[in-house]
């Protein structure tokens, strides 16, 4: 009950910021609509599988999760910098239930943000000529759970560890390198030594697992292995955050 509170105050805070609107909700859109044009443009010989629909959405959508893990280290960075945090460590709450307040708001946002991600990506393939099956687009919502898992903790650990002036420049680095590393835009197939090196990290995977799902298939292996990288950082994430609440 404690946990749920104070995510109402989060939310609230999430609501007010039009920039959450902007990148995590509008920004994926732009995407989609950026990449459908860009290989409508080519010819048909130069066009790029990735870029389809049906390949391009589940990678946009894992894209998008990255502004979220941006604005959760943004929020807990900027209540820990204003003593908010000081104030109420007087309270009942421990490191989990402060944790758990900041992550469910961004999780609600996460699965908002996807659904919408997926919808305009269905648009997008209708009237390209190329349809997104509808059980395809729940699988890759439903694979992408573990991914949205990893971010939120990814933001909760950083968050707790960088102070407001720092959050946003480290996060905006692990934006760029997941959105790379983790095959959104290039096809890491086609590059085995990167695609080995990529393999070890959790960003391939999940875009993988959406992808895979959107094709049927049940991507249990990949999606284990983003909710395994979820848990160690999470629990990174409130031994961080713990230790800060003693200092």
């Amino acid at each position: 009950m404690r946990a749920l509170a104070f995510s109402k105050r989060v939310c609230k805070e999430l609501l007010r910021d039009p920039l959450s609107y902007i990148f995590c909700l509008g920004f994926p859109i732009l995407m989609l609509l950026l990449f459908a044009l860009i290989n409508a443009s080519l010819p048909a010989a130069a066009q790029m599988p990735l870029f389809e629909p049906a390949a391009i959405t589940p990678g946009i959508a894992m894209f998008g999760l990255c502004f979220v893990m941006l604005f959760t280290a943004m929020l807990v960075s900027r209540d820990r910098e204003s003593h908010l945090l000081l104030r109420l460590y007087i309270s009942p709450m421990g490191a989990g239930d402060f944790l758990l307040g900041y992550g469910l708001p961004a999780l609600v946002l996460s699965l908002a943000q996807a659904a919408i991600c997926f919808l305009a990506g269905a648009v997008i393939g209708a009237v390209t000529g190329a349809p997104l099956p509808l059980l395809g687009c729940l699988r890759s919502i439903l694979s992408l759970l573990p991914g949205m898992a990893l971010f939120i903790a990814m933001g909760l650990l950083l968050g707790s560890c960088l102070n407001d002036k720092a959050a946003p420049g480290v996060t905006s680095i692990l934006i760029t390198a997941a959105s790379l590393l983790g095959g959104v835009w290039m096809p890491l197939d086609q590059m085995e030594g990167l695609r080995r090196v990529c393999a070890l990290l959790p960003f391939y995977h999940c875009v993988e697992a959406a992808r895979a799902a959107m094709g049927g298939a049940i991507p249990l292996g990949r999606a284990l292995a983003v909710a395994a990288w979820a848990a160690v950082l999470g629990l990174l994430a409130v031994l961080a955050f713990r230790r800060k609440m003693r200092v």
